[in-house]
């Protein structure tokens, strides 16, 4: 698992005052032989469905000297999430 994002506790707090409940710091994303980590999963509940919205959330803070590099990570990051998740929870 890597380091907590410098706004991690930030975004945190927003998503909860926003009505989120957050499920997992560092949510597990599983697919056959591969383990990787989001940041923060969280939940909330519709009362106008009585359904309930899911999200998987990473931060990132684009602060190096490369920030054209980090955003090439980031999306391919975002990518590879995206799609296992596709596959894991349809």
């Amino acid at each position: 698992m890597s380091a907590k994002d410098i706004y991690h506790d930030a975004v945190k707090n927003a998503l909860i005052k926003a009505g989120w409940i957050i499920k997992a710091d560092h949510y597990p994303i599983r697919y056959q032989e591969v383990k990787l980590f989001a940041d923060l999963a969280g939940e909330k509940t519709l009362s106008a469905t009585k359904g309930e919205q899911q999200i998987v959330v990473e931060i990132k803070s684009f602060n190096s000297p490369s920030p054209i590099r980090e955003f090439e990570t980031a999306l391919g990051q975002y990518l590879i999430y995206q799609t296992f998740l596709a596959i894991t929870h349809p």
